[in-house]
């Protein structure tokens, strides 16, 4: 896969996720999200699920461990996501010809 695959696929994501979201709670989760709620009292509980995305995908970002996932699956770090760009794009490492090292030195 590639930069243009994870981009086609976030955007589908994207446009499938729409405003609101249905996330079914099992008890453990219910548990923490309401002592959360007591403590950091939000206007809304859905205030609280939205701080936990941007935590996860923060320390998933800060972690490595998005850029882990995205280059095992697209073979791109998050980093060229967000340039629009691979490594050798930005490099211009792919624009030169394989070289041929059997040859090199030969006249």
């Amino acid at each position: 896969m590639s930069l243009d695959d994870l981009d086609g696929d976030v955007t589908d994501a994207y446009a499938d996720l729409g405003d609101e979201l249905a996330v079914s709670l099992d008890r453990e989760t219910r548990n923490e999200l309401a002592l959360l709620e007591c403590a950091l009292g939000p206007d809304d509980p859905d205030e609280l699920v939205r701080r936990a995305v941007h935590m996860l995908f923060q320390t998933a970002v800060d972690t490595g461990n998005l850029d882990f996932h995205l280059r095992s699956s697209y073979d791109v770090t998050y980093d060229e996501y967000l340039s629009g760009m691979t490594f050798e794009e930005m490099t211009g490492a792919n624009q030169y010809p394989p070289r041929d090292d059997e040859r090199r030195y030969q006249f």
